[in-house]
């Protein structure tokens, strides 16, 4: 909710970029950030604490305060999607950012935990679904879908009808033809161009894009879930 202040949990780049986009665009009060004990390596950020995520509802009663998980594409979203759980377990509201420079179509569907930087294009009927961050100057075409978890970095294209598996990353410059469909935990090389669907799990570089012959849990470090 627009009225209530605001927690960031994560203490890095992110956070800091958050911060600043949230207060100065957005208009949100930033009271604070929290890192998992484990992390905890300073004290305060921009004059604010940064505190134990473990004992935050202490500090910032999640009744009167939303929160936002700012952290990037650390093992394929995974420990971004991980935080999400404890913070919502905790009784938070997760928030969401959309630039007041991006442009969001009105009947553009947008979930909780996301971050929709400048120039960001959302067309008629886009699905972008939780904990999904879109960096700068991206496209998502009419009536695409994003699934959860996903980061998008600057300037790629989502063609229209595509449909984006969970866990996904894509690169700098990457595009997606019509109608394609990306399998869940799957890459996206910077400047692919992916014109057939792609199954889960698979690394694609080129144009056209073509297998890298790599696990995309390898590339970023993921134990196999069972």
């Amino acid at each position: 909710m627009q009225g209530k202040k605001l927690l960031i949990v994560g203490d890095g780049e992110f956070a800091a970029i958050a911060f600043e986009y949230f207060t100065h665009d957005a208009g949100r009060e930033v009271v604070g950030f929290a890192v998992e004990r484990a992390y905890l390596k300073k004290s305060e950020l921009f004059g604010l604490p940064v505190i134990a995520l473990e004992d935050v509802e202490s500090r910032f009663a999640p009744a009167r305060h939303d929160a936002f998980v700012a952290i990037t594409y650390t093992q394929l979203n995974r420990v971004r999607a991980r935080l999400c759980g404890i913070v919502k377990a905790k009784g938070y509201a997760l928030t969401s950012y959309i630039s007041s420079k991006a442009f969001v179509w009105r009947n553009a569907v947008i979930g909780e935990n996301c971050f929709i930087f400048e120039m960001n294009v959302v067309q008629y009927g886009a699905r972008i679904a939780n904990d999904v961050v879109l960096w700068s100057g991206n496209h998502i075409g009419h009536q695409a879908v994003v699934g959860e978890h996903c980061f998008l970095s600057s300037h790629v294209v989502v063609s229209g009808y595509c449909h984006i598996g969970e866990s996904c990353f894509l690169g700098v410059n990457s595009t997606l033809g019509d109608r394609v469909k990306v399998g869940r935990d799957t890459i996206i090389g910077a400047g692919a161009v992916v014109l057939k669907n792609v199954g889960d799990r698979q690394v694609m570089r080129g144009n056209p894009a073509v297998h890298a012959g790599i696990d995309s849990f390898r590339v970023f470090g993921v134990k196999v879930e069972s």
